[in-house]
């Protein structure tokens, strides 16, 4: 009965673990959209850039590849001083409304299966 007790206790643990490793913010598209007019100068109104080739085209990303670029320059991690300045002022939520926003655009770039 012992062992069984512990068996639960520790799937629960586990269960609970799993759970708090995999839980975060959902983003608002709708939000993200309000949130992104500092980011249309360089990125376009809708991510596909302004036709300069030196501000990468974000529309279509992945949501979670957006927060991670964002959280990293927020952190330094990854180094641009305009884009420090503006991921700086940026909550989790922020994030993940902007990455929900530019993942959600048609996207004009093609991927390699349409070679």
């Amino acid at each position: 009965m012992i062992k069984r007790a512990h068996f639960l206790a520790l799937g629960l643990l586990a269960a609970a673990v799993l759970s708090a490793s995999t839980a975060h913010a959902s983003g608002s598209a709708g939000r993200g959209m309000e949130l992104s007019k500092p980011c249309q100068a360089c990125h376009g109104a809708d991510g596909n850039g302004v036709g300069d080739p030196q501000y990468p085209i974000i529309a279509g990303q992945y949501a979670d590849y957006l927060a991670h670029s964002l959280k990293g320059y927020r952190s330094g991690e990854r180094v641009n001083v305009i884009m420090q300045g503006f991921a700086s002022t940026l909550s989790d939520q922020d994030i993940a409304d902007l990455s929900a926003y530019f993942a959600s655009q048609k996207s004009k770039l093609g991927d390699l299966s349409k070679r």
